[in-house]
């Protein structure tokens, strides 16, 4: 039950900062954010204990990327600056609940299925396009520029999410819920797109994000994942807006 609070909780978050206030939703955000760390000292089973702090990440994503001053910048410097207090958070965690590299996906794994999973990003990244339609995340497509903003990709949403998600996370919810865990997850992560007010988008993220945790338990790393959520994020953002 308090699981599903939890999920509520991250959804009437993300409705209250697209439809109503952002500043709102970072309070919001951050109430539960307060209940979920006093909530991983004082529940005694320690694999509750570990899935609250892990969730306690989920709300990080939203009141950073709100209340950071942003908006000297430009757009696709946000990524990184939004991912690598995220990062450095997320390491913290690993550190406090004590997971091995491998528990989390930090492991190659076996590279020729990496790469298929990887490969898998320019046809997500084809379709979420078609759905959101967005603008370039960058002025002009010159090689120094879409290299640059390539790379703050790869690392900013699709280093930092996927460890997030499907590292520590799913590790968490899976101590706890076993398979359904995956499920769990992938909800959380869908219900933090709802600021693109695009149900077609939640539900196709919700699609895409099943299948990275899938491929993340079959295999044992976040590789093949990472790449593909960066390259998804590079088609939709950097070059078919350009050419479309």
């Amino acid at each position: 039950m308090i699981w599903i609070l939890v999920l509520a909780a991250v959804v009437v978050s993300e409705v209250i900062t697209a439809l109503i206030n952002p500043l709102w939703g970072i309070v919001s955000h951050g109430v539960y954010l307060v209940l979920l760390i006093l909530m991983s000292s004082l529940i005694r089973q320690r694999a509750h204990r570990n899935l609250c702090l892990a969730l306690s990440l989920a709300p990080m994503i939203r009141i950073l990327s709100l209340s950071l001053p942003l908006t000297g910048f430009a757009l696709i410097n946000w990524y990184w600056i939004i991912s690598a207090p995220l990062i450095v958070a997320t390491f913290v965690v690993i550190r406090m609940l004590k997971y091995r590299r491998s528990e989390v996906g930090l492991t190659f794994g076996w590279i020729p299925v990496q790469l298929v999973i990887a490969a898998t990003g320019f046809i997500l990244g084809v379709i979420e396009y078609f759905i959101l339609r967005p603008g370039p995340l960058i002025a002009s497509l010159t090689w120094q520029s879409f290299l640059l903003a390539s790379l703050i990709l790869l690392i900013g949403t699709g280093f930092a999410e996927e460890i997030l998600f499907r590292g520590v996370m799913q590790k968490a919810s899976l101590d706890v819920m076993g398979t359904r865990g995956l499920f769990y997850i992938t909800a959380v992560f869908a219900a933090l797109h709802i600021g693109y007010l695009s149900i077609v988008d939640v539900i196709f993220v919700f699609g895409v994000g099943i299948f990275f945790a899938w491929a993340v338990k079959k295999t044992g790393s976040i590789l093949g994942t990472t790449l593909s959520h960066g390259i998804t994020n590079i088609v939709l953002y950097l070059i078919l807006p350009f050419f479309l």
